[in-house]
């Protein structure tokens, strides 16, 4: 009898230890693949999307932010007022809020923030973004006033880009290496060439995420990223970068994928200010020649959409026919040349980073403009080297894709690593960043896309697709990229 009470008992703990056991809880840990490995982890201080698709949301957080629908929503600020003249914005703060080293957040933090953003000697990547700030004024501790130069009509969607998120005055000069912000998760670990480790942040203002640690790891390899997400090493690719394996994926019920959109206008971007890229009739011939379906087949496995101009396609404003300014057409791009001075061609270089857009577009593309004479050196650089050698304007061709959101704005900046200098784009612009009616704005936005397709500032080639694969028990991930973002804090497990 006192056997069998024994073992009685034996049953009831080992099901009371089955119950609580960990092992039998819901998964609340991810691994997450990426491609590229971002140069730091400020996105203050960054150019490479690599960055704000670690941080943004997760770690760091703005006033406002955008949402995976491209709306902008409250964040650190609860709600706003904009004066009847559009210049006067009066942002009330959460409260209670407080950066993960335990510092408070409160108004001087946003004061800091915007100011340092927009100063003299700001390295901010989008500067741009605060160019109407006038002044920022702490009115109390909880509430802040922004007084603009001129209404911008898009003031508040660009306070939630990653450029315009909020950091302390105690840890902002160190954030490249240790990112202290206010968001869901805080920064844990990273392992340079490897991977960053984040986790969540128990103290967090807001609505608690279900994720107690995210490890974001860096496989720039596309065979890689496939084997890694096989074998179940990493949970989820939300963007990845072998196009050609997505069949597989889909014909395999552990995995969910999802074909989405981005803001991602994939160009041959081209240095206007180098011979013979400074004469249009060299550009223009370039764009003859050009046959962007046949790139989005061989790079991409038919993922992308064909564009002619610097705009996502799926904007309402986009002007769908700057596709047909330059119709592929080999002769006329010869004789463009010709008219130019340089009917046996010539010899340039392509500088290619990582992406596989670029490494295998950047080979179709050289085939292509052999056609017409233009002899290409195809050189592999990564990533670091192209922050340091194109983007700063050292460069003949080079292919990436600008994923920020609405950003035509940038050929308005003739330091601008395109160095493309034209007084009417730039006074479109000026006129763009002072109308707040969209109609009159969609207008403006088209004006600007015919300007840049006619001058044939870069080879327009397609807006990038989103190719999304992950575990199949796995919700919350985004679907489109409207800003550039693996967003966590609506992402769980399910049984």
């Amino acid at each position: 009898m006192i056997t069998h009470l024994k073992l009685a008992a034996a049953v009831v703990v080992a099901s009371m230890l089955a119950v609580s056991n960990p092992a039998h809880a819901a998964k609340d840990t991810i691994v997450l693949g990426m491609p590229l490995e971002p140069p730091h982890l400020d996105p203050t201080a960054g150019a490479a999307a690599a960055i704000d698709e670690v941080v943004y949301a997760n770690v760091f957080e703005g006033l406002t932010r955008i949402n995976r629908n491209g709306e902008v929503l409250p964040a650190l600020a609860e709600s706003w007022e904009i004066s009847e003249d559009g210049k006067t914005y009066t942002f009330k703060l959460h409260s209670g809020v407080k950066f993960h080293d335990g510092t408070t957040f409160d108004a001087e933090d946003v004061k800091f923030s915007l100011d340092r953003a927009r100063s003299d000697d700001s390295t901010n990547a989008q500067k741009k973004l605060f160019a109407a700030i006038e002044s920022v004024e702490v009115v109390d501790p909880s509430t802040v006033k922004i007084t603009l130069s001129s209404a911008a009509g898009n003031f508040l969607f660009n306070l939630g880009w990653g450029d315009a998120v909020i950091v302390a005055p105690e840890s902002a000069d160190t954030n490249k290496e240790n990112p202290v912000g206010t968001g869901p998760f805080k920064f844990s670990d990273w392992v340079q060439g490897s991977s960053v480790e984040l986790v969540r942040n128990d103290d967090y203002w807001g609505e608690p995420v279900a994720l107690s640690k995210a490890t974001i790891r860096f496989i720039p390899d596309a065979s890689a990223a496939i084997a890694a997400l096989q074998s179940g090493d990493v949970d989820a690719y939300p963007n990845i970068s072998a196009p050609e394996s997505i069949p597989a994926f889909q014909a395999d019920p552990r995995f969910t994928v999802v074909i989405g959109s981005t803001e991602g206008e994939t160009i041959l971007s081209t240095n206007n200010k180098r011979p013979p890229f400074d004469n249009i009739k060299v550009r223009q011939a370039i764009a003859h020649t050009l046959d962007r379906q046949a790139i989005i087949d061989g790079a991409m496995f038919g993922l992308g959409t064909p564009i002619g101009t610097h705009f996502a396609p799926h904007h309402p404003a986009y002007v769908t026919e700057t596709i047909d300014t330059y119709p592929k057409d080999l002769e006329k791009a010869k004789a463009l040349l010709k008219e130019a001075g340089l009917a046996d061609g010539f010899k340039a270089k392509l500088h290619l980073p990582p992406p596989t857009y670029a490494r295998r577009g950047g080979e179709i593309i050289a085939s292509q403009l052999r056609e017409i004479g233009i002899d290409l050196e195809v050189i592999p650089v990564e990533w670091k080297q192209w922050l340091e050698g194109p983007f700063k304007g050292d460069y003949d061709l080079t292919i990436v894709s600008h994923t920020e959101p609405m950003d035509i704005g940038i050929y308005a900046d003739p330091d601008y690593y395109f160095q493309y200098d034209s007084p009417e784009f730039q006074a479109v612009i000026d006129k763009l960043n002072e109308t707040t009616d969209e109609a009159a704005r969609y207008e403006l936005l088209g004006e600007a896309q015919k300007i840049v397709s006619r001058d044939a500032v870069n080879g327009f080639l397609f807006e990038l697709a989103k190719a999304g694969v992950w575990n199949a028990k796995l919700k919350g991930l985004w679907e489109n990229v409207p800003v550039q973002a693996n967003d966590l804090t609506e992402v769980m497990w399910t049984e």
